[in-house]
């Protein structure tokens, strides 16, 4: 397990421009967060690193513990937050693919 060293403003900006562009890869629905959909993003953030979710359940508040969820049952970081939409990094130590600055 490698140790969490937190990402600096810079490359937070960094991932934030890198994700402008992607299309959300897993969306959790009304019927909230099931243990398949964690799976799936599990795997998203092995493969991509930095992934946009789709949070379309209740109001500001449950999508806030929704998103909470998913990045303690992840590990992954939080790099942004817009509506119902919230974008996650977590660096991949086998085979990274976002280059930091």
């Amino acid at each position: 397990m490698e140790s969490f060293v937190p990402l600096s403003n810079p490359q937070i900006r960094h991932l934030r421009g890198l994700a402008h562009s992607l299309k959300p890869v897993v969306m959790v629905g009304q019927h909230g967060l099931r243990d398949s959909v964690l799976e799936e993003i599990n795997i998203a953030l092995d493969f991509h690193e930095l992934v946009k979710i789709k949070v379309s359940a209740g109001d500001r508040d449950e999508r806030d513990k929704i998103i909470q969820q998913i990045t303690n049952s992840t590990r992954a970081e939080l790099i942004q937050r817009i509506g119902n939409m919230a974008v996650l990094f977590r660096r991949n130590p086998k085979k990274p693919k976002v280059v930091l600055p």
